[in-house]
C-alpha cells in the first residue's frame, strides 16, 4: 500500500482524517508542533517532509525564516497552495523524501513527524540517511512516531477514519501491538525505542536523543554533528 496516502488519502481527504479526530488525538497534534517549534530559530531554513496539505507549516513559517514542505500527493500540495498561499515564507514542492533534489547541508531542521517514518512505506534507514545529508552541520533532524501508551487513543482515531470511509474496515483480529490492519491491506506500524537506536546506530556523525512527549508520542531527535579536530 506503497501509495495510499497519494492515492486515496491526499487533499481534502486527509484534511478530513485532521478534521474528526478525537480531542486527545488534538493534543497530540499540538504536542509534536510545540516540541519541535522550541528547537526552531527565527534564521532556520525549515524541511518538512511529507507535508500533505500543510497543516502545520503555517506553524513552523511563524518562527522560522522560510519552511518548505514536500509530499508526493500533487492534490494534497495543490490545496496547501490554495490554503497557503498568502504566507510568504511558506513552499511546497512534489518530492519523495527518500530521494530529496537538494544539495548536501541545506537546512537547518528537517521536520518528519507523525510517524511519517513509517506511514511514507518506505526504506526507514534511506529516509534518515536522506534527510541526514541534507541538513547543515549541527542542524537538527526530528522523527516521531506513536508511544505505546497513546494505542487506545489512535486505534479509536483510526476506527472514526474507518467508519467515514477513509480508510479501510479495521481488521480487529490482526490489530495489535501498535500495528493497525485494514482489511483493504493498508496498515499503520510504529517505530519503538529499540528500533530507533537500531537504525541510527551505525550512522556516523550524528547525536541521537530519544524522548517521550504527552505520553503520546516518541521523537528521535538527530543532531547532525561535527567534532572539531
Amino acid at each position: 500500500m506503497k501509495n495510499y496516502y497519494s492515492d486515496k488519502l491526499s487533499a481534502e481527504r486527509l484534511q478530513q482524517v485532521y478534521e474528526i479526530a478525537p480531542q486527545r488525538v488534538k493534543q497530540y497534534f499540538e504536542a509534536e508542533v510545540n516540541y519541535v517549534l522550541q528547537k526552531i530559530n527565527t534564521q532556520d531554513l525549515v524541511l518538512e517532509l511529507g507535508c500533505g496539505f500543510g497543516r502545520i507549516l503555517p506553524s513552523l513559517a511563524k518562527k522560522a525564516k522560510s519552511v518548505l514542505g514536500i509530499d508526493t500527493s500533487l492534490s494534497s500540495l495543490q490545496l496547501g497552495k490554495e490554503m497557503l498561499g498568502k504566507i510568504s515564507n511558506c513552499f511546497f514542492v512534489q518530492m519523495n523524501a527518500v530521494q530529496l533534489s537538494f544539495p548536501n547541508n541545506i537546512f537547518d531542521v528537517v521536520v518528519c513527524i507523525q510517524n511519517g517514518i513509517s506511514a511514507f512505506h518506505v526504506n526507514k534507514k534511506e529516509l534518515i540517511l536522506e534527510s541526514i545529508r541534507v541538513t547543515k552541520p549541527n542542524g537538527i533532524v526530528f522523527f516521531s512516531s506513536y508511544f505505546e501508551k497513546f494505542w487506545n487513543d489512535r486505534l479509536e482515531w483510526f476506527r472514526l477514519q474507518s467508519d467515514a470511509g477513509l480508510i479501510g474496515e479495521i481488521d480487529f483480529e490482526k490489530t495489535l501491538d501498535g500495528t493497525i490492519v485494514c482489511k483493504d491491506g493498508f496498515t499503520a506500524t510504529t517505530v519503538g525505542v529499540d528500533q530507533f537506536k537500531e537504525l541510527t546506530s551505525d550512522i556516523d556523525n550524528i547525536i541521537v536523543n530519544l524522548e517521550e512527549v504527552d505520553e503520546s508520542s516518541l521523537f528521535c531527535e538527530i543532531i547532525h554533528h561535527y567534532k572539531k579536530l
